[in-house]
């Protein structure tokens, strides 16, 4: 079909980032398979050209996708010298993520969404967000540690339980709601764990 009014393309220095931005904004709103590459590349506003020079195929651009969010969304390992929160703190602070006001449907966590759409356990971008929730757990289990809580890998594991089904279904509510209350499920698991070694923190 031929295009009776051009858009002219950029190209050049930021097409990956605008494609990255482009990608995020389509993947959050109406997922990765009812995305297709012409519509990224008119949201990115890049040739189809420039599109896969960046990214040789959809699964790639999935790949970069998981990857840019993975820093932002797992809980902040301590660096030396660097202040952090108590342990309590820390543990509670992945369920008080803000949500950006908006119309859109409530798309819940990106990597659970993505092991949906992709359900094949060996696909790449499946295993990549297997391997995410693992991490997610094993930081919340490394915290919980350092707290001298008497089994770690298990409140690790609990709080990651919870944070996913709150995910889970808020985006089945289609509802942001479903945080507080798992947050709050989240302080009695964590003070409870705390109380047994004596270290609970005031509120």
């Amino acid at each position: 079909m031929t295009e009776t009014n051009p858009v002219r393309r950029r190209s050049g220095r930021g097409a990956r980032e605008r494609i990255l931005k482009a990608a995020t904004e389509l993947f959050t709103a109406q997922g990765i398979n009812a995305t297709g590459m012409d519509q990224l590349s008119t949201v990115a506003n890049v040739s189809k050209r420039t599109l896969y020079v960046h990214f040789p195929s959809k699964d790639e651009l999935v790949r970069a996708y998981l990857q840019s969010l993975e820093s932002d969304l797992l809980p902040a390992p301590a660096v030396p010298g660097r202040p952090m929160p108590g342990p309590r703190e820390q543990l509670l602070a992945v369920f008080d993520r803000e949500h950006p006001e908006t119309t859109a449907p409530f798309r819940g966590c990106p990597f659970l969404n993505v092991s949906v759409e992709v359900p094949d356990p060996g696909h790449p971008a499946h295993q990549l967000a297997a391997a995410y929730k693992r991490e997610f757990a094993r930081r919340l289990t490394g915290i919980a540690r350092q707290a001298g809580v008497l089994d770690p890998e298990a409140l690790g594991e609990q709080l990651a339980l919870l944070f996913d089904g709150a995910a889970a279904r808020g985006t089945a509510l289609n509802s942001s709601h479903t945080g507080p209350c798992a947050r709050s499920i989240a302080e009695l698991l964590v003070d409870a764990a705390l109380a047994d070694v004596g270290q609970a923190s005031p509120r």
